[in-house]
């Protein structure tokens, strides 16, 4: 669970201390490689709350969301259409419903930890 926090916090730190460029031509590339590594953050940090996290699953699906997503950004630019737009759909659609679920088994788990709280009191 800290693994994925920890690539998270160094890599805002080095976006935020370095002053790198990114060239133009590749935002839509950096837009959709981020948001398919929070799609798999999110994904990775439901799957720890539900007990089903795998390590190879979470390194596996990052990369492989990433390369995806790169790769419908590239075609459709060669086609020129904009498949970058399914990916951005697909996976905001699918970190939403990551987020949902984190909520609500928070929720959960804190309405379980009052009851018992009063319980025992």
């Amino acid at each position: 669970m800290w693994l994925p926090l920890l690539g998270l916090i160094l890599g805002l730190a080095l976006g935020l201390l370095t002053d790198i460029q990114i060239p133009a031509v590749y935002e839509n590339y950096l837009s959709i490689a981020v948001l398919a590594a929070l799609d798999t953050l999110f994904g990775g940090i439901r799957a720890h709350l539900q007990q089903v996290y795998d390590d190879k699953v979470f390194v596996s699906g990052f990369f492989f969301n990433i390369a995806l997503a790169a790769g419908l950004a590239f075609l459709g630019v060669h086609l020129g259409v904009d498949l970058y737009l399914a990916a951005i759909f697909a996976f905001g659609v699918r970190l939403f419903q990551n987020i949902a679920v984190i909520r609500r088994i928070l929720i959960t788990k804190w309405e379980d930890r009052h009851k018992n709280g009063m319980k025992n009191q």
